[in-house]
């Protein structure tokens, strides 16, 4: 594949992406509007945001399959309907349950965006070009991410907010047919390797289980702090205004997106120098570590390094990222769509947990005479101390050269 072809694919793969992580953000930034005009009330946002990932989490396992046999530019032209239809849908819907609905079909049909792009690059680029191509994919979804405050408060008080999903929905009919025109199509011969292949033979090899810790509480963890657990934390804990945590929060994405944009330009070079990304993972992660130790300790203390702490843990934490290019340069090419869908499905649900679990601990903790600072300082360190653990279990299961080999080394 030449440059200029893998730019194309890149670039229409990025596209992509960029809309699945602004539909998931969106709601947040909308929520007072929905609030006012169709009466909602917490618990029915609370719901509209698990919608979107319940749609994606049911698609995961299927996906990998039909990633796999059936390539990510069949997959993604396929998947990204549903969300056409169902941003057209959340525009018309005049009531709830055609919200909640709408968000499902959502959901389920961005599902595809990052690992259709990650089995694509497993499979056409080589190993240098692909580690870039996977951190700077990570890097367009807190492009998408960034563009779901600010501007899209911008558009909704422009245009409003049914006239913002018409726009998204037509915004993903022009990506698809860049997708259409950029892609490859998969091969015979890869159609009739994946018809052979299954699930099993990733989920009982030592290689994904090593990681599977680290994704459910490092990725996952990093996931749930970075969106929704940061900023109550400004404001409860350091006393910062929501104005104040919603700036620390844009502060915070901005330096995720260019924490990734280095790592895309850095993997490849530090891979060719031997510096893999496994060996990145082992001695970067800790860094997290000691982050969250300092946020957690000092607590209240210093309010004004609030912001500062918690961007230094998520960069830190962007080490455990790297997990995702290990799992996809750990197994065959034809098995990478249903390895890197199943990978995903850990760190979603390590996301889902996490966020419910910090609320429920602050919640148990108060019950029990801790006040609201120490039970966020509590819940923060058990998270550090099950990360920590991830991480050593992570080292500690390292696979093993084998014994003849060894004594053949010995020997010579």
């Amino acid at each position: 594949m030449t440059p200029t072809r893998m730019a194309l694919v890149f670039m229409a793969l990025a596209l992509a992406h960029f809309f699945s992580t602004l539909i998931r953000a969106v709601t947040a930034t909308l929520a007072p509007t929905l609030s006012t005009e169709l009466g909602l009330h917490a618990h029915d946002l609370g719901l509209l945001g698990s919608g979107y990932f319940f749609g994606f989490a049911l698609m995961q396992i299927p996906l990998g399959t039909w990633l796999d046999r059936h390539g990510p530019r069949t997959v993604l032209l396929f998947l990204l309907t549903l969300a056409v239809v169902g941003c057209v849908g959340f525009a018309w819907a005049d009531d709830f349950t055609g919200l909640l609905l709408s968000r499902v079909l959502c959901g389920a049909g961005v599902s595809a965006c990052l690992m259709g792009a990650l089995t694509g690059f497993r499979n056409w680029f080589d190993t240098d070009v692909q580690l870039r191509a996977n951190a700077w994919m990570l890097m367009i979804g807190s492009v998408g991410m960034l563009f779901a405050t600010l501007p899209v408060q911008w558009l909704v008080s422009a245009w409003g907010w049914r006239q913002l999903f018409i726009a998204i929905a037509v915004s993903l009919l022009l990506v698809m047919v860049c997708i259409y025109l950029c892609l490859p199509t998969w091969s015979a011969a890869q159609k009739q390797v994946t018809t052979q292949a299954g699930y099993s033979s990733i989920w009982k090899d030592r290689k994904f289980w090593r990681v599977v810790p680290l994704g459910f509480f490092g990725f996952g963890g990093l996931v749930a702090i970075q969106t929704l657990w940061a900023s109550p934390w400004m404001v409860q804990v350091g006393g910062w205004t929501p104005a104040e945590s919603a700036a620390g929060l844009f502060s915070i994405n901005l330096t995720m997106l260019l924490s990734f944009w280095i790592w895309g330009w850095i993997t490849p070079d530090l891979h060719r120098h031997g510096i893999t990304v496994e060996r990145l993972i082992t001695w970067g992660a800790p860094s997290s570590h000691i982050a969250m130790a300092w946020l957690v300790l000092q607590g209240p203390a210093t309010p004004s390094w609030i912001p500062v702490m918690l961007t230094l843990f998520c960069v830190c934490s962007t080490f455990v990222s790297l997990t995702q290019s290990l799992v996809g340069l750990s197994f065959p090419q034809h098995l990478a769509g249903r390895a890197l869908s199943s990978y995903n499905l850990v760190i979603f649900t390590g996301v889902f947990t996490i966020q419910g679990a910090i609320g429920y601990s602050i919640d148990g903790l108060q019950n029990h005479g801790f006040s609201l600072v120490t039970a966020f300082q509590w819940t923060f360190g058990i998270l550090g101390l099950f990360s920590l653990a991830a991480w050593l279990f992570f080292v500690l299961f390292a696979p093993h050269a084998p014994k003849r080999a060894s004594a053949q080394v010995s020997q010579s």
